[in-house]
């Protein structure tokens, strides 16, 4: 029987490691390759091909939200698992609509990410069962969120305005043009209602898609 291979992306080698020899464990599973931020996945997925990604969101310089769609964009059949500590519906529901095949917390059983693995490879979807919870009480409670209008693109130019990266860091990490990334930051005003980034920033942070006191994360 064929081994099922990984592509482990997070950004701290020693959790890397950890995940490693736990789904290394498992019979079957294989880490073939590994990344610590979205260019090195890109890459390494290119170069590995694996079965499943399991990818962090949080990673330095762009998230995993847009080096998940940049692996979707040159391979649609990408199938990807999102491992990370954020449960919010936002950054759940965005993840799914750049294509994600599941969501799983850090703060899930183990038994859950390795099941999780196995469901996603199969071509099906799965969800940790604190992030369903949280969508289903976010659904209840406004059925209709302000950034349910934005493309998973504008979600990751908001998320990186409320973490105060300027218009020409945002050009340069996504390789956008400038003109480009003040249209986006437009429309996303436009779209949520916002007049400020300062509202901008407060809608970020009720959505859980950044901290209260974000930083600025390195871009080199």
């Amino acid at each position: 029987m064929t081994d099922l291979t990984i592509l482990l992306v997070d950004d701290h080698p020693v959790v890397r490691e950890g995940y490693r020899r736990l789904l290394e464990r498992t019979p079957g599973y294989r880490v073939v390759a590994e990344a610590d931020d979205a260019t090195t996945a890109y890459q390494a997925y290119q170069k590995s091909k694996p079965d499943v990604v399991i990818m962090d969101l949080s990673l330095p310089g762009v998230g995993g939200i847009e080096a998940l769609r940049h692996i979707r964009q040159w391979d649609r059949d990408a199938r990807i698992l999102i491992f990370t500590m954020h449960s919010g519906a936002g950054f759940a529901l965005k993840a799914f609509e750049a294509g994600a095949a599941g969501y799983v917390t850090k703060g899930s059983d183990a038994a859950e990410l390795v099941n999780s693995v196995a469901i996603v490879a199969r071509g099906g979807r799965a969800m940790s069962n604190d992030v369903a919870r949280e969508i289903a009480a976010e659904r209840l409670a406004q059925p209709n969120s302000p950034l349910d209008e934005l493309s998973p693109r504008e979600t990751e130019i908001l998320r990186l305005v409320a973490s105060s990266w300027s218009a020409e860091e945002i050009a340069a990490s996504l390789h956008l043009s400038l003109k480009t990334v003040r249209n986006y930051h437009y429309q996303i005003k436009s779209k949520v209602g916002a007049r400020t980034d300062a509202h901008l920033v407060w809608l970020a942070i009720g959505a859980g898609l950044v901290q209260a006191n974000p930083q600025q994360p390195s871009t080199g």
